[in-house]
């Protein structure tokens, strides 16, 4: 991963772009041929909001996705709380057909996921769309959605007030997509924080998905990705 910054004069703050490299190893692959894509993510610091920085976990799931990029062409795949919308990118790149989404209340963060759609050379409207959608709210966009088939997000059970939530919109676009699955990465924060009487009241069953032998196969050292910070994947579907 590099790094490189600049100063956004309209803005008069400093601007990050990141850079992050996925990759195979010839030597693990079956092709003699490596594999790479890289993206470029615009962010703030941390005390510039929340959904302006990229977290752990979002990498996490852009590997995962990685990972799975053969798969990935033609999917139609919805990411909430999207943020600078790393895993979301990715799945674009390699071929998905991906709507991005955060909060209709966070304008600045909408317009920084549609900078970072068009530094990956992805034009909003035509590559890949971008719009607000709050959680726990049916507004307009929520029903102009088409099929769906995964959601994502990375890190978006950060506070336990918006649990419900996160998990009445699953339920909703569940019911909606039937034999869709929503997959997300999450930082484990505090072990007294459980969806598990949420998972029930909304008729949703969860299944831990196993982060060890991601990114194994590119020579991906996980504890690099993770630092200390302990990050598990999750599957959640209609019971």
């Amino acid at each position: 991963m590099t790094f490189e910054r600049f100063t956004m004069n309209d803005e008069n703050s400093t601007q990050q772009i990141k850079k992050y490299t996925f990759y195979t190893s010839s030597q693990n692959s079956n092709s003699n041929s490596k594999e790479e894509l890289e993206i470029l993510i615009p962010e703030k610091e941390k005390s510039a909001g929340y959904s302006l920085f990229t977290w752990r976990c979002a990498p996490l799931l852009a590997w995962f996705l990685w990972d799975r990029r053969k798969a990935l062409p033609n999917l139609k795949i919805l990411e909430i709380g999207c943020g600078t919308a790393l895993p979301g990118i990715l799945a674009a790149k390699c071929g998905a057909h991906v709507t991005l989404s955060d909060s209709c209340t966070l304008p600045k963060t909408l317009h920084n996921i549609r900078n970072s759609c068009l530094l990956n050379n992805l034009q909003p409207g035509k590559d890949i769309d971008v719009i607000g959608l709050s959680w726990g709210v049916l507004q307009n966009n929520i029903f102009t959605l088409g099929p769906i088939d995964y959601i994502i997000a990375s890190d978006c059970f950060y506070d336990p007030s918006v649990f419900e939530d996160i998990l009445a919109t699953i339920s909703f676009l569940l019911d909606r997509n039937p034999s869709a699955k929503f997959i997300f990465s999450y930082q484990v924060r505090s072990s007294d924080w459980s969806i598990e009487a949420l998972l029930k009241k909304w008729n949703l069953s969860a299944v831990n998905i196993n982060v060890d032998p991601i990114g194994r196969e590119s020579g991906l050292d996980l504890n690099d990705l993770l630092g200390s910070h302990t990050i598990q994947l999750l599957e959640i579907t209609k019971s």
